[in-house]
């Protein structure tokens, strides 16, 4: 079994997700007592979310990079980063790197194409819904990616950052998310991606009848997968 590095506090809400996930996936794969072999490396999210807000993309790039050497040095064999809006930085971390990056959103296109998805909508942080890191990779597989209009997605980014990220889970938020859908869903949608690894916490697959990606169930499923080779 490889060791799984993570890079964690993004925030540790979700984080929580993955180790849960990870360990869930070895155990029902190995059976017995098994659990998953991975080292967690956990950032304080105000300083992640200072970078963001004051487009520093550079610092926090250089916080993710000292994180993955550490664990690079901790023994891990791959890193996964817990988040979705921080693999902005991913093409500056891996020229650093002996190991490789499990990515979020080649992760998520495979699950699409399983599903043979040609037009989806993205939920997430604004920017990974309004800028193109996340969503070119998407592109570049044949996949049409269509986001909320801007009210929509002030909504869904006050939410994660005010709510969510915080553990603060409300009802109307949760109907806010939901007629955004039902949105998208008229403009001809076949899914929903839930491109931030908090918007879990708030809705499932139970809650409409469109086929959500759950980028953060998604990633955590291919890392304990590919920890088993």
């Amino acid at each position: 079994m490889k060791t799984i590095g993570l890079i964690g506090g993004m925030s540790w809400e979700s984080t929580a997700t993955y180790y849960q996930i990870i360990n869930q996936v070895i155990n029902k794969q190995l059976g017995g007592l098994h659990s998953a072999k991975c080292v967690l490396y956990s950032v304080d999210f105000q300083e992640i979310e200072q970078c963001q807000s004051s487009n520093d993309w550079q610092k926090s790039a250089q916080i993710l990079l000292q994180a993955a050497l550490s664990l690079q040095k901790a023994g891990a064999d791959f890193i996964v980063i817990c988040t979705n809006t921080m693999h902005k930085v991913v093409p500056q971390i891996i020229p650093h790197l002996n190991i490789p990056i499990l990515h979020i959103a080649e992760m998520t296109v495979k699950a699409l194409k399983k599903q043979n998805m040609t037009r989806i909508a993205l939920l997430g942080t604004k920017y990974t819904m309004e800028q193109h890191f996340y969503r070119e990779i998407i592109i570049q597989h044949g996949i049409e990616v269509i986001i909320p209009d801007e009210q929509d997605r002030q909504i869904i980014n006050d939410i994660i950052f005010k709510e969510l990220c915080l553990g603060v889970i409300k009802l109307n938020s949760k109907n806010a998310y939901l007629a955004i859908i039902d949105k998208l869903c008229r403009l001809g949608v076949q899914g929903v991606i839930l491109g931030c690894t908090e918007i879990g916490l708030l809705i499932n697959q139970n809650d409409t009848a469109i086929p959500l990606f759950d980028t953060s169930l998604i990633h955590a499923q291919e890392a304990a997968l590919y920890a088993l080779g």
